[in-house]
């Protein structure tokens, strides 16, 4: 398990980190891989905050920067999902127990879904921090539902009902789908650091996901996130 170091803030789009980074009193710019990592403080811990950008390699580029270069402790991504799971609706809050890359297929040499070489297809989150993601959640967001379960990942934005009930036959028990988390997941666990994911959902991933998408993210999934992030990090113990 890594040591003690900053803990990463990251989200995939600038609407998500804008609200997080309003939060932080002192924070500085380092650029490096052509990324903005934002180092400061909230509640006493030490924070690096970053936009990852959209999609698997983008998401492991940066997962590896915080790794090597910010040697962080711990990783947290927040953000927005298409609900897939049953009950799993606009506004509501998925914690990720577990990450899986929907479009990985190495078949017939790998089974379906399995990450070749590794032996497994699903990377956990830490149990402690996606624990203590919920109660940040329920505690900033007492309105919302939190579900906690399989969230998927794949490098397309699924917005079509035909590939969401593809998807949800397939994996049935998968709660949400987006383009970054299992990758993070997979980064973190090559290097031993606690990772740990929270989104809010945007839409259900079918015919009508793209329509206010870009506007739910400002008037809801920004303000959400910040909230959840500030609750995380008021309650959670400094290593």
């Amino acid at each position: 398990m890594r040591a003690a170091g900053p803990i990463a803030i990251v989200s995939a789009m600038h609407e998500e980190l804008s609200a997080v980074l309003a939060l932080l009193p002192d924070e500085h710019r380092v650029m490096v891989a052509g990324r903005a990592f934002w180092r400061g403080h909230l509640h006493g811990h030490e924070v690096v905050a970053v936009l990852s950008r959209i999609g698997k390699v983008a998401a492991a580029t940066t997962a590896a920067v915080l790794a090597e270069r910010f040697a962080v402790g711990r990783v947290v991504f927040t953000g927005v999902a298409g609900g897939l799971g049953p009950g799993v609706e606009v506004g509501h809050v998925v914690v990720a127990r577990e990450f899986l890359q929907h479009d990985m297929d190495a078949a017939p040499i790998f089974p379906r879904h399995e990450v070749p070489l590794y032996g497994m297809s699903r990377f956990a989150a830490d149990p402690g921090l996606a624990a203590a993601l919920c109660r940040a959640a329920g505690e900033a967001l007492p309105q919302a539902r939190v579900h906690q379960g399989l969230l998927v990942s794949g490098d397309r934005f699924v917005s079509t009902t035909a590939e969401a009930r593809a998807l949800q036959a397939e994996l049935p028990d998968a709660l949400a789908v987006e383009m970054e988390g299992a990758a993070f997941a997979q980064v973190c666990h090559d290097f031993g650091i606690p990772f740990a994911a929270v989104r809010t959902i945007s839409d259900r991933a079918d015919d009508a996901a793209h329509g206010d998408f870009l506007q739910f993210v400002h008037a809801v999934a920004s303000p959400s996130s910040a909230a959840i992030v500030n609750a995380l990090l008021r309650d959670l113990p400094k290593q």
